[in-house]
C-alpha cells in the first residue's frame, strides 16, 4: 500500500512530476520525443573542454574549479551517478521515473515519496535502497557544497517508509520546488563511501549507478567511461535512446584555440560554437570543405543567457537607481554589433526574452498589482506598460541624442560635467574599474569605456588571472563585473540566490549585483509559491520588469541560434527539443 488515501489529497503513485501543471507525457510512454529509440548503440566519442580536474568527486568543495565532466555533468550526461528523478528537455520543468520508479505528493507539497525501482543496481550488483538515499543527502548536508548541501535545509524528516521507499517531509521554509530539487539530486552508494575521507580530492575510481564506469583516467589531462553492459535502467523509458557509445573519452585543454585544433583533426567529434565571427569565418577548413564535418544550427526556443556589465551596488556610488540607468543608456550596441560582431547578435532587454515570461510586450496585469501592492509606482513606466526598449542609436559610438538621454538621468542622478569630467554635486569627479577574465571581456570593457569617456566618465580596466577572478567574484571585490545568467522556462530558488537579500552578504552567493530589496524578495517568494501556470507567468513577468526597473545589469547581447560543428559519423535525432541540442542522445554511425 501505498501513502496516504486519495481523500486526504495525496494522489495515487504518480510516473511523473510537473512544476505547474501535469506532466506532457502519459503513465505509458516508450521514450522521450526527441531521442531515436532503435539507435545502434557503440563506437565512441571523444569530447574536448577547457579546464583541467584533479578529483572524481563532483560534490565537494575541492572539486569546484577543477571539473571531472562526465560524473555528474548536464551537458555530457550524468555517466556515473543518478538521481531519483529525470528531467525532460522538451518541457519547462516536468520530471519522470529514474531511480524512482514512481513518487507521491500533496497538493500542498508538504512531502514527496520516492518509490524505488526494483530493478535500480550499482555497477557492483548491489540494489539501490531507501538507506542509500538518506545516506547521500546526510553526507552531501555534512561534507557536500552548495546547492547540495542545503537541500536538507527545508526538510523537517527523511526517512525510510517500506522496502523500496523513502519520504522527505517538508518544513516551513520549504517551497514548491523543493520536492523536484529533491528528485534530481545524486544519490550515492552507502556501501562504496567513507564518510570521513569524501570531502578530499581523490582520482579512485569511483562507483555508480548509471550507464558508465570510469575506465581510465590521466589527471587534469583525460578521462575515459567505458559503458556498463549490465547497466539495470537501460530499457527503462527514461533512458531508451539515450547512453548509445560504448565509449566516451573527456579531453582537457588549456586553451580553446587548441580545443578548436584538436576538433579540426579529429581528435574531438563535436565543437560548440558561440563566436558569430569564428562561426562565420574559421570554418573554411579541409573536412568542412569536404563534407567531413558538418554544421549545425537551430533557432533556440529558450530565453537567452542574461550577459552584461553587473554594478556592485555594496558600492556607494551605484546604490544611486538613476546613475545606474544612465551608464546603462551609455553603452552603443549597435556599434558593438556592427564593429566587433559583424551585426550578428539581438540586444538582449528582457531576462525571459522571447518566452511568455518576458514582460515585453505586456502590461501590468492585476495578478501582478496584487503582488507588488503600492510599490508598483517603482516600476519604470515603459517597463510597466511593456513599451520598454534600448534606444537604437546610429552605431557611431557618439550618438548625440542618446548621449543626450543619459545626461538627462546623469542630472537626476546628481551629476554635471565640469571641465569635460562627470562630477558629483561636491565635485567628486565619477570613476570605477571594470574587472574581466578574458580577452573578449576586455573587448568590451573597452567599448564601453570609450562610450563613457565621451561623457567624461573615467573607467579603468583590471583583466584578473582565473585564480583571482574567482577570489574577488566569490568576495565581491570588484566595481563593475562581467557575468553571464542562465536563463529558464523554469525559473525558481536560483532567483533568490542571485538577487536576494539574504545572498547580498554571504560570500561565495551569486548575488553580484548585492540586491537587497523586499520588494524583489516579495515577487521571489511569489514566483515559488504559484501554483497556477497563470500565477507563475505573472510573477516572473513582475520579476523581470522589478530587475529591468532597477537597471543592475547592463545588458549586452545573445544569439537566436544554437551551433554546433561534428563530425559526420556522429549522428543526432532529426528532433531538436526544447532545452537545444542534447548531446547524450546521439550516437556513432560507425556501430556495428
Amino acid at each position: 500500500m501505498f501513502g496516504l488515501p486519495v481523500s486526504l489529497g495525496v494522489a495515487a503513485p504518480l510516473h511523473g512530476i510537473a512544476m505547474h501543471g501535469e506532466p506532457a507525457l502519459p503513465a505509458d510512454y516508450k521514450h522521450f520525443s526527441y531521442v531515436n529509440p532503435d539507435v545502434k548503440k557503440g563506437g565512441r566519442i571523444a569530447y574536448g573542454v577547457v579546464g583541467t580536474f584533479d578529483s572524481l568527486n563532483p560534490f565537494i568543495l575541492k572539486s569546484m574549479r577543477t571539473t571531472a565532466r562526465g560524473m555528474w555533468d548536464p551537458e555530457f550526461g550524468n555517466l556515473v551517478y543518478e538521481s531519483l528523478m529525470v528531467r525532460s528537455r522538451d518541457e519547462a520543468f516536468s520530471m519522470y521515473g529514474l531511480l524512482a520508479e514512481s513518487v507521491e505528493w500533496d497538493d500542498d507539497r508538504s512531502f514527496i515519496e520516492f518509490h524505488l525501482n526494483p530493478r535500480a543496481r550499482w555497477a557492483d550488483g548491489q540494489p539501490v535502497t531507501p538507506e542509500d538515499v538518506i545516506f547521500s543527502f546526510e553526507l552531501l548536508r555534512d561534507k557536500g557544497r552548495a546547492p547540495f548541501s542545503t537541500r536538507l535545509n527545508v526538510v523537517e524528516k527523511l526517512e525510510k517508509t517500506g522496502e523500496r521507499s523513502v519520504r522527505f517531509t517538508f518544513n516551513d521554509k520549504s517551497d514548491r520546488e523543493a520536492p523536484l530539487l529533491i528528485a534530481f539530486s545524486p544519490i550515492l552508494p552507502k556501501h562504496a563511501i567513507d564518510p570521513e575521507t569524501f570531502d578530499r580530492s581523490s582520482v579512485a575510481l569511483p562507483l555508480g549507478s548509471g550507464p558508465y564506469k570510469v575506465k581510465a583516467v590521466k589527471p587534469g589531462e583525460r578521462i575515459v567511461y567505458e559503458r556498463d553492459p549490465n547497466y539495470w535502467g537501460k530499457d527503462i523509458p527514461s533512458k531508451v535512446g539515450f547512453d548509445n557509445y560504448d565509449e566516451i573519452s573527456v579531453e582537457y585543454f588549456l586553451q580553446d584555440n587548441s580545443l578548436f585544433e584538436a576538433f579540426k583533426k579529429g581528435v574531438i567529434d563535436v565543437y560548440q560554437e558561440g563566436n558569430p565571427t569564428k562561426w562565420t569565418r574559421n570554418y573554411d577548413f579541409p573536412a568542412v570543405r569536404s563534407g567531413t564535418v558538418i554544421k549545425d544550427a537551430v533557432d533556440s526556443q529558450l530565453p537567452p543567457v542574461m550577459f552584461g556589465f553587473v554594478f556592485n551596488t555594496r558600492r556607494p556610488i551605484f546604490q544611486n537607481a538613476e546613475l545606474r540607468k544612465a551608464l546603462s543608456l551609455a553603452f552603443d550596441f549597435q556599434w558593438v554589433n556592427r564593429t566587433l560582431f559583424e551585426n550578428a547578435y539581438t540586444r538582449t532587454e528582457s531576462f525571459w526574452q522571447n518566452s511568455e515570461l518576458s514582460a515585453l510586450n505586456v502590461p501590468l496585469d492585476a495578478r501582478e498589482r496584487e503582488i507588488i501592492g503600492a510599490a508598483a509606482d517603482r516600476i519604470d513606466p515603459a517597463v510597466a506598460d511593456g513599451t520598454f526598449r534600448f534606444p537604437v542609436t546610429n552605431g557611431s559610438g557618439r550618438d548625440r541624442k542618446v548621449l543626450r538621454q543619459a545626461m538627462d538621468h546623469f542630472v537626476k542622478a546628481g551629476y554635471s560635467i565640469k571641465e569635460g569630467r562627470m562630477v558629483d554635486a561636491s565635485g567628486k569627479p565619477l570613476a570605477f574599474e571594470i574587472m574581466t577574465q578574458n580577452a573578449d571581456q576586455e573587448k568590451l570593457a573597452l567599448a564601453y569605456q570609450r562610450f563613457l569617456a565621451a561623457l567624461g566618465v573615467r573607467v579603468s580596466l583590471r583583466t584578473v588571472d582565473d585564480s583571482q577572478y574567482q577570489s574577488r567574484s566569490q568576495t565581491f571585490d570588484y566595481d563593475v563585473i562581467m557575468k553571464a545568467f542562465l536563463s529558464s522556462l523554469s525559473p525558481g530558488l536560483e532567483q533568490v540566490r542571485r538577487w536576494g537579500t539574504d545572498a547580498r552578504d554571504r560570500q561565495g552567493s551569486e548575488n553580484f549585483a548585492g540586491v537587497a530589496d523586499p520588494d524583489i524578495d516579495r515577487v521571489m517568494a511569489a514566483i515559488l509559491a504559484a501554483r497556477t501556470a497563470e500565477d507563475f507567468r505573472s510573477a516572473v513577468r513582475l520579476q523581470d520588469r522589478m530587475l529591468l526597473s532597477g537597471n543592475y545589469i547592463v545588458p549586452l547581447y545573445h544569439l537566436g541560434q544554437q551551433w554546433i560543428a561534428r563530425h559526420k559519423h556522429i549522428g543526432r535525432p532529426e528532433m531538436t527539443p526544447l532545452w537545444g541540442f542534447q548531446l547524450p542522445a546521439w550516437w556513432d554511425e560507425r556501430a556495428q
